[in-house]
């Protein structure tokens, strides 16, 4: 079975990004895959101190709510991180989760390596593609796959609901979702 983690890093539960982001998912689902939608909004992440305690221990050493986060994306075989436009950047929350699962996953042994990946990113109106960049710097440094779409995984709106007018961008994560399916199939020797 297929499993794909789609994380939402707004603090605002059901808005945009979430929606985005089911939309991925539920294409995800059309093509064969166990999909899970998981909030940052109710889950405290404190972002990395840089002690690097972690190459030693390889346990994260701050109490907080990462460790399940980790976890899930450690069993899933694709992730998709998803954030709106904060400041032409991705939220604190996502900033956070990156960077403590990039440093605990390379003191692991680099445990993303070879998994499917990418981003999805709502903007109001500016900051998408550096935010989707920034994104798909994680992916890529962690030695991920990250499969392309139809153009980049980016979708508009600012009051909730409002992504759902942009068909482009709802196809967009739609495409993403089928194609992660595609790619994890033919790794996995099932397609």
């Amino acid at each position: 079975m297929i499993k794909i983690l789609g994380i939402v890093g707004s603090p605002r539960a059901g808005g945009n990004t979430e929606i985005l982001v089911n939309e991925t998912l539920k294409a995800a689902a059309e093509e064969g895959a166990n999909t899970e939608l998981l909030r940052l909004c109710d889950k405290e992440i404190k972002p990395c101190d840089g002690c690097r305690a972690c190459r030693k221990t390889r346990e994260c050493w701050i109490n907080d709510d990462f460790r399940p986060v980790f976890d899930k994306m450690v069993e899933s075989d694709g992730i998709i991180i998803a954030s709106p436009v904060y400041f032409s950047s991705a939220t604190p929350q996502v900033k956070a989760l990156i960077d403590r699962a990039g440093y605990l996953s390379i003191a692991r042994g680099r445990v993303f390596e070879n998994k499917v990946g990418g981003a999805l990113v709502v903007a109001r109106r500016a900051g998408q593609n550096f935010t989707f960049a920034e994104l798909l710097f994680f992916f890529l440094h962690q030695g991920m796959i990250v499969p392309g779409s139809s153009y980049w995984n980016v979708a508009f709106g600012r009051e909730p609901g409002e992504v759902l007018k942009d068909g482009e961008g709802i196809e967009t994560a739609r495409n993403f979702g089928k194609k992660m399916v595609w790619v994890i199939k033919r790794l996995k020797g099932l397609g």
